[in-house]
C-alpha cells in the first residue's frame, strides 16, 4: 500500500500525530497485516485497538475501535499504525528479523496465507470458514444474510426478518462503548437490503425496511448513542426504503396512509418531511390522501393564545404544524402559511415567525404588525430576537431612537460581549457609538460592582461576573490590551482570559507572560491524569523560553526544582518533567 507521512499527518491533528509518534516509537503497535491496499493491526493503548487502514480511489482513511476512532476521528492509534508499516512492521518483529542468518523468513505474510488457502479443498476451506463463524458473530450474521439472499427459491424473506430481529436486539441496553460493534451489525443488514432491491426484489424490501425501521426505533430507547451511530442507520433505512419504494413503484395511497401514520407516531423524526422526500413515488394521489390526513388531524389542534401551555403530545403538534407549513409552502401561499402559525400564539417569538414570515414574502409594513403585537403582548417578557427584529426594521425607517431602546433592552438583559458587538452594531447606524459605548461599559461596571457587594437582583444564569471577566473580553474584543490587563489586575478575570492576555504581552511584557502561565501550571497538574500533564509541561516550556528571554535561566530551573519537589509522587508528570532541560 503506497502511503506517506503527509498523508497521515494530513489527516489528523497535532495532538494525535504527536500521541501516535510516541505509541510508534514505544512499539505499542503490537501486529500489522497488510494486503493489497489495506492494512490491519492492533495497537496497545488503555487496552488493545483494532485499527484498519486503506487506500480508495488515491486517498488515505483509517478506522478504529477507540472511542475516538468510533466518532470518526484519525485517532493516534490509526497514526501508530501508518508510520509503522512505513518503518516495515511492529518493532518485535524487525529484532526477529536481525537474529539468525540474514535470510531468514520472521513473519508469516498475507500472501503466504493465500497462497495456504489456494491450496485448500473447497470442503476444507467451508469448514474453517463455519469454524470461525461460531465464533464470530459479525461474522455468521454476515454469512447467514447472504446464504438468506440466495436461497434455492429466491430470498428467504422470513429468514432475513429473523436476522434483523437478531441484529437489532439490544439484549437489555447498548452501552456507550458498545454503540459502535451494535450499530456496525445493523450496517451490514442495511447493505444486505441495498443489494436485495438492486437484485430485483425491492417490494420485499419494503416491508423489510419498515420492520428493521421499527426494532432500529425501539433499540434508540435502550441504548446509549451519544455519538449518533444510530442515527445514521435510521437515516440509511429510510434511504433504502425510498430507493425500493421507486423500484417497487410503490402504491401511492396505501404507502401515504403507512408514511403518515409513520411520522406521526415517532418518537425519532422517522420519515419527517414525507410530503417533500417522496414527492415522486406518492404522485398526486399519494399527495393527495396525505394532505386529507394531515388536514383531518391538524381540524384537532387546539388554538394556542398568548402564554397558554400546550396540553398533550406536543411532539405531534410540532410535526403536524411542521407538515401544514409544508403543504402551504409547496403552494406559495403566504396567508396559508401565517394561518397554520398563527395557531400558536403562545410565545413572543411565534409572532417573530410570522412577522419574518411577511418580510421574506415583501410585505414589510404587516411584518412590523405582527413584530409590534407581539412586544406589546409580552412586554414583561419579550424575546430578544423578537426585539432586534423591530430594532432593525424602526432603522430601515429611520427611526433610529426607537431600535436603540430596543437594543440597549437586549444588552441590559444579557450583558456580555455578544450584546455588546450588537450594540455597536445598531448605534454605528445612527452614528452614535461613543455615546452607547460610554454607557455600556459605566452599566457593566454597575452591575459588577452590585454583584460584589451582594445586590444584584439580577437572574444568576445572566448574571455578570463578580471579576471583571465581561470587561477584559471587551477591551481584548477591542484590541485594547492594556486596558483588559488593567481590568484583569483590578478584579480578576477567567482563565482562559489570563491566558489570551499572556498570549497577547508575550512579545513586549514576557514577564507579565511568565507570571499567568506559572499560575495556571498547578490548576493543570491537579487534574491528575495524563493528558493535563502533556498541558502543562507544553506551558513549562513556553515559560522556559521566556524565561530565557529575560536571562532567567537560573530562576527557571528553580522554579523547576520546586515543582519536582511539589509533584514528586506524580510518577507521569515527573517522566515528562525530567526531560524538560
Amino acid at each position: 500500500m503506497e502511503i506517506t507521512k503527509a498523508q497521515l499527518k494530513q489527516l489528523t491533528d497535532s495532538r494525535s500525530w504527536q500521541r501516535g509518534e510516541d505509541y510508534h516509537e514505544r512499539g505499542n503497535v503490537m501486529s500489522l497485516l497488510e494486503d493489497k491496499d489495506t492494512v490491519v493491526g492492533k495497537v496497545q493503548g488503555t487496552r488493545n485497538y483494532s485499527v484498519k487502514l486503506w487506500v480508495e480511489d488515491g486517498e488515505l482513511d483509517g478506522r478504529c475501535n477507540c472511542p475516538m476512532g468510533q466518532a470518526g476521528v484519525f485517532c493516534k492509534h490509526c497514526v501508530a499504525l501508518g508510520l509503522t508499516y512505513l518503518e516495515g512492521g511492529p518493532k518485535a518483529e524487525q529484532k526477529e528479523r536481525t537474529r539468525g542468518k540474514k535470510t531468514a523468513k520472521a513473519v508469516v505474510t498475507i500472501e503466504d496465507v493465500r497462497k495456504y488457502l489456494s491450496q485448500q479443498k473447497t470442503d476444507t476451506l467451508v469448514e474453517m470458514i463455519v469454524g470461525q463463524m461460531m465464533e464470530d458473530e459479525n461474522l455468521r450474521r454476515r454469512l447467514m444474510m447472504v446464504a438468506a439472499r440466495y436461497g434455492e427459491e429466491g430470498p428467504n424473506i422470513e429468514a432475513f426478518r429473523k436476522l434483523i430481529t437478531e441484529a437489532t436486539n439490544t439484549r437489555g441496553f447498548v452501552d456507550y462503548r458498545s454503540a459502535y460493534s451494535f450499530t456496525r451489525g445493523i450496517d451490514e443488514a442495511i447493505d444486505s437490503l441495498e443489494e436485495l432491491v438492486s437484485e430485483g426484489y425491492a417490494e420485499q424490501v419494503i416491508e423489510l425496511a419498515e420492520y428493521a425501521l421499527g426494532r432500529a426505533e425501539e433499540a434508540l430507547g435502550e441504548m446509549d448513542d451519544s455519538d449518533g451511530y444510530m442515527g445514521d442507520v435510521l437515516e440509511r433505512l429510510q434511504d433504502v426504503h425510498h430507493k425500493a419504494c421507486v423500484h417497487a413503484r410503490a402504491e401511492p395511497e396505501a404507502l401515504a396512509k403507512r408514511l403518515f401514520e409513520w411520522e406521526l407516531r415517532t418518537d425519532w423524526d422517522t420519515f419527517h418531511g414525507v410530503a417533500e422526500t417522496y414527492a415522486d413515488v406518492l404522485g398526486e394521489k399519494g399527495l393527495a390522501v396525505y394532505r386529507r390526513l394531515a388536514e383531518a388531524e391538524w381540524e384537532k389542534v387546539p388554538q394556542l393564545e398568548p402564554g397558554q401551555m400546550e396540553k398533550g403530545y406536543f411532539d405531534q403538534r410540532f410535526r403536524l404544524t411542521s407538515i401544514m407549513e409544508a403543504f402551504a409552502r409547496a403552494d406559495g401561499d403566504v396567508e396559508a402559511l401565517v394561518a397554520v402559525k398563527s395557531k400558536d400564539l403562545s410565545s413572543a417569538y411565534c409572532f417573530l415567525e410570522i412577522a419574518q414570515v411577511y418580510k421574506d414574502a415583501g410585505k414589510s409594513d404587516k411584518a412590523l404588525e405582527w413584530a409590534e403585537k407581539g412586544l406589546q403582548v409580552f412586554a414583561d417578557d419579550a424575546d430578544s430576537r423578537l426585539r432586534e427584529f423591530l430594532a432593525n426594521e424602526y432603522h430601515r425607517r429611520k427611526h433610529h431612537d426607537e431600535a436603540m431602546e430596543l437594543v440597549w433592552a437586549n444588552f441590559v438583559e444579557r450583558p456580555g460581549l455578544e450584546s455588546y458587538k450588537a450594540l455597536k452594531g445598531h448605534a454605528d447606524q445612527c452614528k452614535d457609538w461613543a455615546k452607547w459605548r460610554r454607557q455600556a461599559l459605566e452599566h457593566i461596571q454597575g452591575v459588577i460592582a452590585d454583584e460584589k457587594k451582594g445586590k444584584s437582583t439580577r437572574r444568576s444564569y445572566w448574571a455578570v461576573d463578580r471579576d471583571h471577566s465581561k470587561l477584559v473580553e471587551i477591551f481584548i474584543w477591542e484590541k485594547d490590551i492594556e486596558a483588559a490587563w488593567h481590568e484583569a489586575q483590578t478584579g480578576g478575570c477567567s482563565g482562559y482570559l489570563w491566558m489570551e492576555l499572556a498570549k497577547r504581552r508575550e512579545k513586549a511584557h514576557p514577564a507579565d507572560a511568565v507570571a499567568v502561565y506559572q499560575a495556571q501550571v498547578d490548576p493543570i497538574v491537579q487534574q491528575t491524569k495524563n493528558s493535563a500533564y502533556v498541558g502543562a509541561i507544553r506551558l513549562i516550556k513556553q515559560i522556559q523560553g521566556l524565561m530565557k528571554k529575560l536571562g532567567k535561566e537560573k530562576e527557571f530551573a528553580e522554579y523547576v526544582s520546586s515543582l519536582k519537589a511539589k509533584y514528586k509522587l506524580k510518577r507521569n508528570f515527573m517522566k515528562l518533567l525530567n526531560r524538560v532541560k
